[in-house]
């Protein structure tokens, strides 16, 4: 299982102590999302809501169980609704 820096948008920085950045083990997206709740659960809200994830500048919005490469660039990013 990879330790990933995962980058936080600005509404999620006051949830992880103002950090822009979290260290996290995972091997999928789920995995990331499920240990970002246990450890930082301010970010809950938001990820039920619907967070985009960036993978090596890969957008992916419902692809959870998509695995997370050895070293991977992690953004996490506010949804944007399409119409």
């Amino acid at each position: 299982m990879s330790l990933h820096e995962v980058k936080l948008w600005s509404a999620l920085r006051p949830h992880a102590q103002g950090a822009t950045s979290v260290q996290v083990r995972a091997r999928t997206i789920r995995e990331l999302f499920n240990r970002l709740e246990a450890e930082y659960p301010g970010m809950t809200p938001f990820i039920r809501q619907g967070i985009a994830v960036s993978v090596d500048g890969t957008l992916y919005r419902d692809s959870w169980e998509t695995a997370l490469p050895e070293g991977a660039e992690v953004f996490l990013l506010p949804r944007i609704q399409g119409g």
